[in-house]
């Protein structure tokens, strides 16, 4: 499976660590960047274009999924969400990377290089990545959603009110 990694700063090592293990795991790993330690670089220069990177793959029928990182994970999951066709999920144990994967049928994984071991955030990842999609109607139809709202169809139509309510 092609991996796209993207991070800032405070993901560099992890990402680092994610493209060897990615490798030697049997994946090919797709790194975006940043390729040196600059604190004040900027992640979405490098999670938009993991996003990117994991939508064109999955688009042209290339298996494919997507790996960002920074200190806590939270602005390079807002990053890669930016981008049509993303459904990135923060994943801080091992159920949140596996329900992301089987309910969600997210695309990227978003990780805090500064919040956990590195061998959590590694087995997050795996986790993630050996996890498919349920395909259960009811996911597929909330995912269905999303994406028409994403591409402009609208809002989903509210719930019928039960029977017996004013």
């Amino acid at each position: 499976m092609r991996v796209h990694l993207g991070s800032d700063h405070a993901g560099l090592e992890l990402k680092a660590h994610l493209v060897g293990w990615l490798e030697a795991h049997g994946h090919e790993p797709v790194d975006h960047g940043p390729h040196h330690y600059d604190a004040e670089d900027d992640y979405p220069a490098f999670c938009l274009r993991a996003g990117e990177g994991v939508v064109a793959d999955q688009q042209s029928g290339v298996e494919a999924l997507a790996v960002v990182i920074g200190g806590s994970g939270n602005g390079e999951q807002i990053a890669a969400n930016k981008v049509r066709g993303v459904r990135a999920a923060l994943a801080w144990s091992d159920e949140t990377a596996r329900l992301a994967r089987e309910h969600n049928d997210a695309n990227v994984v978003a990780v805090g290089g500064r919040l956990h071991p590195l061998e959590d955030m590694t087995r997050f990842v795996d986790v993630f990545l050996s996890t498919p999609f349920t395909g259960a109607e009811r996911h597929a139809r909330r995912i269905g959603q999303l994406a028409t709202y994403e591409t402009g169809g609208g809002l989903p139509p509210l719930p019928a009110p039960p029977s017996g309510d004013a």
